[in-house]
């Protein structure tokens, strides 16, 4: 009977020793209770089955022991930032972008306060070299990144007094004589043949009195005119949209971009204009565009 007794012994041991190398193999971590308990023969749930929480008292799975969360990806659903700044948007928070911008060599011109094409392709190409998504609107995190690589704008950078960086010419700009005047930039070209003879800033009407787009010529000139409607001085008149014209203004030129016209083509720089309204002629060409 004892040798039976030890012979039981060995042979339960091997089992249990069995048991233990194959859970080792498999890399067993805390499993569910099965039907049968913890002991008394009841079989354990397989391993896809396992959903349930570790049995109270066991130990708590580390967070290595956790599946990995998926990465995010482009069709999951999430929503693209919100824009902050975008096409079409004129304040002076476009105003300070494009300041920023200019000092972090992404924007050549002077600050405009509107929000267009050159400022949307600055934005891509800022965005682009920093790894950011390629909207050409500006969300927070692109902001975050200007504003992290710039110093706040000073009044100079915001509202220069230097001329504004001429926009590329409207195609019908480019034969005869053309007063070539671009909202995009806010500057106005003399061009003779598609040459440029001389430049100047210009300022435009606001939303409620927007300045017409198109191709005109001028129809009449004043060197000294008083506005019929609002009673103001129009030194160097070119009238080239019945009422609109291009003349000098002495507000833009005190006040700058804070200010705009009732629809009429303003410039700051009276020595320019006077020099430009010797040479124009009634029936010269006039083209107003983005």
């Amino acid at each position: 009977m004892k040798r039976s007794s030890v012979i039981r012994g060995v042979v339960i041991r091997r089992v249990a020793w069995g048991v233990a190398a194959v859970a080792l193999l498999a890399g067993c971590g805390p499993q569910a209770v099965g039907s049968g308990g913890t002991g008394g023969g009841g079989t354990t749930a397989p391993p896809a089955a396992v959903t349930s929480a570790p049995p109270a008292g066991s130990a708590t799975p580390s967070s290595d022991d956790k599946p990995p969360s998926p990465a995010p990806s482009a069709t999951d659903g999430t929503p693209a930032p919100k824009a902050l700044m975008g096409d079409g948007d004129e304040n002076e928070q476009v105003r300070e972008l494009q300041a920023r911008l200019r000092q972090a060599g992404w924007f050549d011109r002077a600050p405009t306060g509107f929000y267009g094409t050159m400022t949307a392709g600055a934005v891509t190409s800022f965005q682009k070299k920093r790894g950011l998504p390629q909207t050409g609107s500006v969300d927070e995190l692109t902001w975050q990144k200007l504003v992290a690589m710039t110093h706040k704008p000073t009044a100079d950078e915001l509202k220069p007094s230097t001329t504004n960086k001429l926009d590329t010419p409207d195609p019908r700009c480019m034969t005869g004589r053309v007063l070539c005047i671009s909202k995009e930039s806010r500057t106005l070209a003399w061009m003779i043949d598609g040459k440029v003879v001389s430049s100047m800033d210009v300022r435009f009407g606001s939303e409620n009195t927007p300045t017409r787009e198109g191709l005109f010529k001028v129809e009449w000139k004043a060197r000294k005119w008083t506005s019929t409607i609002y009673h103001t001085p129009m030194p160097y008149a070119m009238f080239f949209s019945r009422g609109q014209a291009v003349h000098y203004s002495a507000d833009f030129a005190a006040r700058g971009y804070a200010g705009a016209s009732h629809g009429c083509v303003n410039v700051r720089d009276k020595t320019k204009l006077s020099e430009l309204f010797d040479q124009v002629r009634p029936g010269d060409k006039v083209v107003v565009h983005w």
